[in-house]
């Protein structure tokens, strides 16, 4: 079961990942720190791919990255603008929501790849997975009814409804993930981890500097300014490594795909209590029991995932 201790460790950095994107988007433009976030990420691989390219780095290396022709390129490129879609919504949402409110409802993403699975892939439920989904709609009742307490209704709040969005691009990712990265024999592409890591980073960097230059740039002294923090250097930090880990949980014999993404939403904890007790959000009481409904149908859904 050392592939679940991975998936948990990647938990834990996902969590300070969030931490960190939160503090930095505090009074501050979402996308330069979007399109710096991608850059940092990109850096931190683009040594890999050049020194797996001279061969400094060998294929027994976990940190080789192959070269990719286009064939492979183009998938990746539609994981990038999934994955960009769902940060957007992510960040946006982040932004204007307590974290303690936001954490919970992006951790609801586990129900959505389920029922995804469901229809996509023909996978079948059972009851432990349903009651799994079921305790996952009724945590986000009473988180709805949570944030009426702060003045945000879900029905008609703009940053819930992209919270939402991004989660549910999130979990498309993460069937597309399972596309990518299955093997043949299982309806999959069996891509290398390392180069869908690697390349998706790059390309979102690219397209959040057209972004940058066409929405925010002509726009910046009328909308929120964008001011440094070096919480954005430890954003990119993080959510590499964490994405690393998480990937590399996946390559090992006997992991489970729905478990490991089932224990990676346990960052919910680590946000959680930093949004607690850092940026001392408000009705702490309300929100730890929808928390822990929300993993008790993360509990739910490991047991059926294991039965």
């Amino acid at each position: 079961m050392t592939w679940l201790l991975y998936a948990f460790l990647s938990a834990a950095l996902l969590g300070l990942y969030d931490v960190c994107k939160k503090h930095a988007l505090r009074n501050n433009a979402v996308i330069p720190v979007l399109l710096l976030n991608t850059v940092f990420c990109s850096l931190i691989f683009l040594p890999m791919v050049l020194l797996s390219a001279q061969g400094a780095i060998g294929e027994g290396s976990l940190f080789y990255i192959p070269q990719a022709d286009w064939h492979v390129q183009r998938y990746v490129l539609l994981k990038s603008c999934i994955v960009l879609s769902s940060w957007i919504c992510a960040y946006c949402g982040i932004k204007h929501l307590p974290l303690t409110l936001a954490g919970p409802i992006n951790a609801t993403r586990p129900v959505m790849v389920l029922v995804g699975a469901l229809f996509i892939f023909g996978e079948r439920l059972n009851a432990m997975q349903w009651m799994g989904v079921a305790l996952a709609v009724l945590s986000f009742y009473m988180l709805s009814r949570s944030g009426k307490k702060e003045g945000i209704d879900f029905k008609h709040n703009r940053w819930v409804v992209l919270i939402v969005l991004g989660s549910m691009l999130g979990a498309c990712s993460a069937l597309y993930d399972k596309f990518l990265m299955a093997s043949p024999d299982h309806g999959g592409l069996g891509l290398n981890r390392m180069v869908v890591q690697s390349y998706f980073n790059f390309y979102q960097a690219a397209m959040m500097l057209v972004m940058l230059m066409l929405l925010w740039w002509p726009k910046r002294k009328r909308s929120t300014p964008f001011h440094w923090d070096w919480a954005i250097v430890f954003i990119s930090i993080f959510l590499s490594v964490a994405d690393f880990v998480y990937f590399y949980a996946l390559s090992l014999d006997g992991a489970m795909v729905s478990v490991v993404s089932l224990a990676r939403r346990s960052s919910v904890v680590v946000s959680f209590f930093v949004g607690a007790y850092v940026f001392r959000e408000r009705n702490l009481k309300s929100k730890a029991l929808d928390l822990l409904l929300v993993l008790l149908g993360m509990l739910f859904l490991y047991l059926g995932a294991a039965s």
